[in-house]
């Protein structure tokens, strides 16, 4: 995954003292069916039961992962190619923290439950 040009900004700032980072509350993450970029953009899903699920994660060396499964509400309609997804600071509108592809795209129809298993969302830095 990589991180946006917000959260960029947001360590450089506090790792070289131009001012202190606060952590979010919560994490949240969110999927798309166009590909965003560090300034954000892309196509986050919207209707049809779709909302962003809260994350906790784990961290270990240069990796952390979601610590448990992630599922997201019954689909009440097409929802589409899901591509991408993306951690935010807030269940709406809010920050892009960090994003990246699915190793495989996932089509998600009317009573579809989109599953991440715990373990499998992976942010790591080089």
């Amino acid at each position: 995954m990589s991180f946006s040009n917000f959260l960029e900004t947001e360590i450089l700032d506090h790792v070289f003292g131009a001012a202190a980072y606060t952590a979010p509350s919560s994490l949240h993450v969110g999927l798309y069916t166009a590909t965003p970029n560090d300034a954000g953009g892309g196509t986050e899903l919207s209707g049809s039961a779709y909302a962003r699920v809260t994350a906790t994660f784990t961290t270990s060396g240069a990796t952390t992962s979601n610590s448990g499964a992630l599922e997201w509400a019954t689909a009440t309609g097409d929802w589409g190619t899901v591509t991408h997804v993306g951690v935010f600071d807030a269940a709406t509108s809010g920050n892009l923290m960090a994003y990246g592809a699915l190793s495989s795209s996932k089509a998600v129809d009317t009573g579809d439950v989109f599953r991440i298993p715990a373990g499998d969302l992976d942010i790591t830095l080089n």
